[in-house]
């Protein structure tokens, strides 16, 4: 799942974000917002667009996109599953869920599957706390968790692949 960011299409894509705020530094989170939505992360070539439009150092958008957890500088994979590590979950067992989920895909919180497919995220609490534990994937949130369903969930998206 290669991206090939510096294509036309996606500096056009990019230009139209850009070009619906004044080039005021105030803009940036707004502007990285519509881009993580975009793109689903921050390629390096936005980053440099956006330092050239706003007068803003690279280094200094790199650091508010590091500091905000919501923004993530590496493409998620077509399914990214999270964990949470809430203290409800933590103490149901979700470490082993994620230990699971790990040793099942061969990557690390934060990392995607060479394949583009799966990515893992490792999340706080994301409001289901009677369901403990949980893990999302896109979003949809699967409750009363064991680590023999992540493996049969993940099973049912590469199934769904092939």
């Amino acid at each position: 799942m290669a991206c090939n960011c510096g294509n036309i299409n996606n500096n056009e894509n990019l230009q139209n974000i850009l070009q619906n705020y004044t080039k005021d530094k105030s803009n940036l989170i707004q502007i990285l917002n519509e881009v993580q939505e975009k793109y689903g992360y921050i390629p390096e070539f936005a980053q440099k667009e956006i330092s050239a439009y706003l007068d803003i150092p690279m280094a200094e958008i790199y650091g508010v996109i590091t500091f905000y957890a919501r923004f993530t500088l590496k493409p998620k994979g077509k399914y990214n599953i999270a964990v949470c590590l809430g203290t409800a979950c933590f103490v149901k067992g979700s470490e082993r869920i994620l230990d699971r989920l790990k040793q099942r895909l061969g990557i690390d919180v934060g990392q995607t599957t060479d394949d583009g497919k799966f990515s893992i995220e490792a999340t706080r609490c994301v409001g289901a706390c009677g369901l403990a534990p949980v893990f999302t994937v896109n979003g949809e949130v699967y409750g009363k968790a064991t680590p023999e369903m992540i493996d049969k969930v993940i099973d049912e998206y590469i199934d769904k692949e092939n």
